[in-house]
């Protein structure tokens, strides 16, 4: 990153290279963790997405269900993804799916005990994986980039209001309001 940095500011000194500093070395952690948190996932026969589908089922808590719409929003991707997630987990016998008892035309999408039991082995490794990766700073290190990250996430995240779509990010200090996920 130094050098890139570097051969900007020789071939264009007029511009201001500095955010490569910390937007470049962020990508670029974001990456090596991505292929690091990747490792679990395969271990489990598992996509990120997959994971993600059936961590949302887990954490909605008994009887581990959701609507596809509300699947979708809890992962950030199109409802159309959402149904080729659930599709495959579908197949592998981990979620299945029914109508909702609340509204007839809606569906509803469940955990299988072998979904469950995946997800709940799945996440124990994760959860020693991501931890693995922290302890590589100390626990002030740790606290305090948790502190400037989640206070930056919340100025550049798009505001989500209750009910509605999200509108432009924050540009002012503090914390973004947040809806009811």
């Amino acid at each position: 990153m130094a050098r890139i940095q570097a051969e900007w500011a020789r071939e264009r000194p007029d511009v201001d290279v500095s955010p490569q500093a910390v937007i470049g070395r962020l990508h670029r952690l974001g990456h090596l963790l991505t292929a690091r948190l990747d490792v679990v996932y395969r271990t489990h026969g598992l996509s990120e997405g997959e994971f993600d589908v059936l961590a949302a089922l887990r954490r909605a808590g008994e009887p581990f269900e959701r609507a596809p719409g509300e699947l979708a929003a809890h992962t950030m991707v199109t409802t159309g993804a959402m149904t080729k997630r659930i599709d495959r987990l579908q197949r592998a016998g981990l979620v299945t799916r029914r109508r909702s008892a609340a509204d007839g035309r809606g569906r509803v999408v469940a955990l299988t005990p072998a979904g469950r039991s995946l997800i709940d082995r799945a996440f124990t490794e994760h959860m020693r994986n991501e931890r693995s990766l922290l302890d590589a700073l100390d626990p002030r290190e740790a606290e305090e980039l948790e502190r400037l990250l989640t206070g930056w996430l919340a100025r550049v995240e798009p505001v989500e209001p209750v009910g509605g779509p999200a509108t432009a990010p924050r540009t002012s200090g503090g914390p973004a309001p947040r809806g009811g996920g």
